[in-house]
């Protein structure tokens, strides 16, 4: 596993695993939580450590009993949940803060590695007053690090400006075709981590098609030149797969590089 250092000196995996249908129903987001953890323990059997759920998802728990049933010390792991911006999670700070404790209680660990806001509020004001329950947290340990989660340059920049404790990382769409490269520079400028979700999930056909035939001179898959490009942009990523195949795929990103051309061709897909 490859790791990037977060400006608070940590170090975070390059790859994890998206949750938000693990332990649900027929795999629905809005289903029934089963609180079944074999899409995870598969993970982690495949050395995933970074694993990716929110207070949104609803399945907290889930994850928290994967961790606990498997081998692996809570140590080796790092665990990111968010909290929503719905008023009931942060019309107080009594509310974050009475949030904050819950996904604790629900993951059932001593400490959360990296907590995000899942989406900004309202005004950069109203972030920067749920951030500053969030550090101390951060104070007491029981939250290692802080960033955000779709957050744009100026929201981003005021928290920067502003905050005590600065970003770590900020979460948020990206993919062939919707690098959001603005935003990626912006984040790499201000030492604050980009990290992509739905790496894999949006492409129209046509950019998957170039994909594949990218692929095919590496002797790889269309997701895995996608993954590999990005870590190599030095962005996170957490792909998600219910599938123990795609999720080993997925994984294995690290033994071959992308020519200089076909990482121009990658980064102008927004143009197609």
């Amino acid at each position: 596993m490859k790791y990037l250092k977060m400006n608070n000196g940590m170090m975070i995996p390059v790859i994890g695993t998206g949750t938000n249908t693990f332990g649900k129903e027929n795999n629905d987001f809005g289903g029934k939580i089963t609180y079944d953890t074999k899409e995870l323990r598969s993970a982690i059997e495949l050395d995933y450590r970074l694993i990716d759920t929110a207070i949104f998802y609803r399945n907290e728990a889930v994850i928290g009993k994967a961790v606990k049933e498997s081998a692996v010390d809570r140590s080796e792991f790092f665990i990111t949940t968010k909290i929503p911006s719905e008023k009931e999670f942060k019309e107080t700070d009594e509310h974050v803060a009475h949030y904050v404790e819950k996904s604790l209680e629900e993951l059932d660990m001593d400490y959360i590695d990296l907590y995000l806001i899942h989406f900004p509020l309202e005004t950069n004001e109203e972030n920067l007053r749920v951030w500053r329950v969030l550090e101390t947290f951060v104070d007491k340990g029981r939250i290692k690090s802080i960033g955000v989660s779709n957050f744009n340059e100026d929201q981003l920049g005021y928290l920067i400006k502003h905050a005590r404790i600065k970003p770590v990382l900020n979460q948020f769409q990206s993919y062939p075709g919707k690098h959001n490269q603005p935003l990626i520079d912006f984040c790499k400028a201000n030492d604050v981590i980009p990290e992509a979700y739905q790496s894999l999930a949006k492409m129209d056909d046509k950019t998957k098609d170039k994909l594949i035939d990218i692929a095919k001179s590496y002797n790889k898959t269309w997701s895995q030149i996608v993954l590999n490009y990005q870590v190599n942009e030095g962005m996170v990523v957490i792909p998600k797969s219910h599938n123990h195949q795609h999720q080993s795929e997925n994984i294995d990103i690290f033994d071959f590089t992308l020519s200089e051309k076909d990482i121009a061709t990658i980064k102008n897909m927004d143009n197609l």
